[in-house]
């Protein structure tokens, strides 16, 4: 399994690879939406994005909705990782194309779990 961690804070990128990690992905990172769609493009569509909303340069909500105009990403499940915890802004993120939705700080269970749901690892 390939996953790709957006976030453009080094020790939060670290902290979710390291989950990702105890569930066999490999992974690939970026530290913006715009990093993002250029790791893509070399490393083709991994399994799923971790994605932060909070960025510079391209912020995730815009990096999903990218994502979601090219059918090369049509496999490819995204989480929404962020601190943005208004129910506006979760249903945007759902409505932009993010499968999940995962709100900071968060245990390792909540993000397992919420793996576990889209089809990664042991079944809940």
């Amino acid at each position: 399994m390939r996953a790709i961690v957006i976030d453009d804070s080094r020790a939060m990128r670290g902290i979710i690879k390291r989950i990702l990690k105890g569930m066999d992905f490999e992974i690939s990172e970026a530290c913006d939406g715009e990093q993002a769609l250029k790791v893509l493009g070399e490393i083709g569509t991994p399994d799923v994005a971790m994605v932060d909303w909070n960025m510079p340069v391209m912020n995730g909500l815009q990096f999903i909705t990218a994502v979601r105009k090219n059918s090369a990403f049509d496999a490819m499940r995204i989480v929404m990782v962020t601190t943005e915890v208004e129910m506006t802004q979760v249903e945007s993120a759902l409505i932009a194309g993010a499968n999940e939705y995962v709100m900071k700080p968060f245990t390792e269970e909540i993000m397992r779990e919420k793996l576990e749901m889209l089809g990664f690892g042991k079944a809940a």
